[in-house]
């Protein structure tokens, strides 16, 4: 996946509106414009680095004299105390970028780390781990990007990009067949049909109806693992819901197709890492 160069130059620029405003009063008034400075960006603990053109990018948009040498790439296993990038340039430019570029790093590395520990506890099975919707606004392309950096992979960007009938939908149009049957009739034919079922009376209304992928939300193992006997390879079978590093090889051992996982980008803990200018 590659990141969208308009959207990426956007979000930057909010980002580093929202922090420097009017100016950044300390560096402003404390370092001389002419002051150079040279430093490395480090890692603290162990995990799998995301965000390195985003960081270079934070720079470049500061100050474009600020020299950026990346040292690693995007997907690479890092160790704490390893020097990641090494940057020299015009010292108040450093200064107003650090904590952006830092932000932006850490949570990113932070996502690509945990996504590589539960894609690792899986990779021994024909299953790919996806994430979900339950991103940061705006930073819902960076954040599955990261997904992507630690080996997962992406579900459908936005409601745009794919149709998923979920239980209030179902309400709504009164039932699992007159839903899939509505849409059918409108949308593209090109587009498959995602439902969203609890129960094994659902799995087969979904299969009568004619989805092309089942969710299986919330199931219990046994009956995940029924459920996928019951489609027997008619739909292509998703599990989400709680899922997570205790309980997602099980999952994967019931021969479900895709795994979703919320909490690959809303509850992650960001990489520590830090950047230290060198002293003269």
């Amino acid at each position: 996946m590659k990141l969208n160069n308009i959207y990426l130059e956007k979000v930057i620029i909010e980002a580093l509106e929202e922090d420097i405003g009017f100016g950044d009063l300390t560096t402003d008034y404390l370092i001389p414009s002419t002051h150079r400075s040279s430093g490395k960006i480090i890692v603290k603990e162990d995990g799998v680095v995301a965000g390195v053109g985003v960081a270079r990018s934070v720079f470049e948009a500061v100050n474009s004299k600020i020299e950026f040498k990346a040292m690693v790439r995007d997907g690479d296993q890092v160790r704490a105390g390893d020097v990641i990038i090494k940057i020299t340039g015009p010292t108040a430019g450093i200064l107003k970028g650090e904590r952006t570029a830092l932000n932006f790093m850490q949570r990113l590395s932070g996502i690509a780390t945990k996504t590589c520990r539960l894609v690792t506890k899986v990779k021994d099975f024909p299953v790919r781990v996806v994430d979900t919707r339950k991103t940061t606004p705006t930073l819902r392309q960076l954040e599955k990007y990261a997904v992507r950096v630690g080996g997962g992979y992406n579900h459908r960007f936005g409601l745009y990009d794919a149709v998923m009938v979920k239980d209030n939908h179902i309400k709504a149009a009164g039932g699992i067949k007159k839903a899939v049957t509505t849409l059918r009739r409108n949308i593209p034919h090109t587009t498959k049909i995602e439902v969203e079922v609890t129960t094994l009376t659902e799995v087969e209304e979904a299969l009568e109806a004619g989805a092309d992928i089942i969710m299986l939300d919330n199931m219990d193992i046994e009956t995940m693992a029924e459920a996928v006997k019951q489609i027997e390879g008619k739909a292509l079978v998703e599990a989400s819901g709680g899922i997570d590093e205790n309980t997602i090889i099980e999952v994967a051992r019931t021969g479900v197709d895709v795994i979703s996982v919320g909490a690959l980008t809303h509850q992650i803990e960001s990489l520590d890492i830090s950047l230290n200018l060198d002293s003269d």
